[in-house]
């Protein structure tokens, strides 16, 4: 009989990108993108396709044309595989596989290699998509994003995961962390409205579980971020980028290997939402009710004040949130909230046991296993006066 052999094989794998906040990215002066795709010291002439978000082009109409006069200014180093593409914006961009087996198709059609690049210049939805089709070519082609939406500068594009919707919010996809992460800040006084404050419930987020300083910082500043003040905005923008940045190099497992998701609070419910609307409720605004509502539970359960979540609720109020939406009211055959779904659907993405982050008093955070659905439902209730109370 044969005797068993084991040999352990361990790898240690460098990952490192920059992160830079720059303004008028495209500005044929600003060296800031050839700079970034030459960083390696590569004596060659690069070449690059630019995957545009539509919702984007719809304000900015000229950029196309501002993207392909930057790579003629700089025509010795760099060169356009292809003319600008445009791609659906928001989640309709995720939502359908058919068109992720098109960007595929294109990428291996113009024979963009490993030593060429891919930008996509978009919301976080955007990113995702593309960034997914980036990683699965030739096992991974260097990606450039250009994130434009506060929500994509401040969290979901600036960190290593990817992916698309198919039977579930972003139930396949990849971490791969990208070759660069270029903020421009000048994009964002193109958003409308609704996009410029989505991303401020992210900051909240990890304000509540990692930074009372940061917290205390948002609510005095609150009532400035729907008058559109852009200093305040920027400077929310890279202190939470910043957060997000030191979490996932500091916490020991930024591939999720684990069942943890610390930036993750009070998504559980924000991801079923944006499901149950059909994704009529943006994600940012998703974000801001699942905080509430994990904060309220909280509260109940003594981990954080009642004082400290009514300034949860005050400050993303102030912000510019509804925070009680009519899907929350929305049951199953059986006369269950759908909602609480949202906390299945939470734990088969992770595997393992059921891993929830909550607040332990503003500016610290840990996990929990169970869920007092009785009084989670009582936390839902509470929410939903606590709208009519503010009407």
């Amino acid at each position: 009989m044969e005797s068993s052999r084991t040999i352990t094989q361990q790898i240690s794998v460098h990952w490192e990108f920059p992160v830079v906040f720059t303004h008028h990215l495209f500005a044929p002066q600003n060296s800031t993108l050839v700079q970034t795709i030459q960083r390696l010291g590569e004596p060659r002439r690069h070449r690059a396709i630019v995957y545009i978000d539509s919702h984007l082009l719809q304000g900015m109409p000229q950029l196309p044309d501002a993207v392909e006069a930057y790579f003629t200014t700089h025509s010795e180093k760099i060169e356009l595989a292809a003319p600008p593409q445009p791609v659906p914006g928001g989640e309709a961009s995720k939502n359908d596989f058919r068109y992720f087996e098109s960007v595929v198709r294109q990428l291996l059609e113009l024979r963009i290699d490993r030593q060429s690049y891919v930008l996509v210049i978009g919301g976080g939805a955007v990113l995702d998509a593309i960034g997914f089709a980036a990683a699965l070519v030739h096992r991974g082609l260097r990606l450039i994003r250009i994130p434009t939406t506060v929500l994509a500068q401040n969290d979901a594009g600036v960190g290593v995961k990817n992916a698309v919707n198919y039977l579930g919010k972003n139930a396949i996809g990849t971490f791969a962390p990208p070759f660069a992460v270029l903020n421009d800040f000048e994009f964002l006084r193109s958003l409308p409205d609704r996009d410029w404050l989505c991303g401020v419930a992210e900051a909240f987020k990890v304000a509540i579980i990692r930074d009372k300083s940061f917290f205390d910082d948002l609510c005095a500043a609150a009532s400035r971020y729907p008058k559109r003040d852009f200093v305040a905005m920027t400077d929310l923008v890279a202190r939470c980028a910043e957060m997000h940045l030191e979490h996932i190099r500091t916490n020991g497992d930024p591939f999720e290997y684990g069942t943890a998701r610390p930036l993750d609070f009070g998504h559980w419910s924000a991801h079923k939402l944006e499901l149950l609307s059909n994704f009529r409720v943006s994600h940012g605004e998703a974000v801001a009710a699942g905080v509430l509502l994990d904060s309220i539970y909280a509260s109940h359960k003594g981990w954080i004040s009642q004082k400290e979540c009514d300034r949860i609720e005050t400050g993303l109020r102030q912000s510019g949130f509804a925070l009680w939406f009519e899907e929350f009211n929305l049951k199953n055959s059986a006369g269950k909230y759908q909602i609480f779904d949202g906390l299945r659907d939470f734990q088969e993405h992770l595997g393992g046991d059921l891993c929830v982050t909550f607040p332990k008093g503003i500016g610290s955070r840990f996990e929990v296993h169970d869920i007092d659905l009785a009084l989670m439902e009582q936390s839902l209730r509470e929410m939903e006066l606590r709208k009519s109370l503010n009407n």
